[in-house]
């Protein structure tokens, strides 16, 4: 079984993915998004992700505040679950995302790799966080 995990932000959707056992999670890819309100190409590659690796699960980063409440940036997530449960046929279940951002900016740090190049990696570094987070509790 494969579990896709995504880190759902305005630019970009980090996607990580699980080996067929469920044991690690890894990084596959960083979406970039043109603009924050046109989700179709995101879908699209999505849709093109979930046939590759035969995805039967979603698991979707929630950005909850420090206080475990939910905001803005959550509202928008919440949605784009939705679009996700509308447009594929595989459940989609949230985990909390909250530290995972910075947690892969320490590892990317901790690997000297340049600002330049954190960058281009730190969504999808973020995807396997919530992934391997969620894999190790269902262990």
């Amino acid at each position: 079984m494969r579990i896709l995990g995504l880190d759902y932000g305005s630019k970009t959707i980090g996607v990580a993915i699980s080996d067929p056992f469920g044991w690690t999670a890894q990084g596959i890819e960083t979406i970039r998004r043109k603009e924050e309100n046109t989700i179709k190409p995101s879908l699209d590659r999505l849709e093109e992700i979930i046939k590759e690796y035969n995805v039967e699960k979603i698991i979707l980063g929630l950005p909850k505040n420090m206080n475990n409440t939910l905001g803005p940036r959550s509202e928008k997530t919440l949605h784009f679950k939705e679009r996700l449960e509308k447009t594929f046929a595989v459940p989609v279940m949230t985990w909390d995302e909250r530290l995972s951002t910075m947690a892969a900016e320490r590892s990317l740090l901790e690997a000297d790799l340049s600002r330049n190049k954190r960058k281009k990696v730190i969504d999808k570094m973020a995807a396997v966080y919530i992934l391997q987070g969620y894999l190790n509790s269902i262990k």
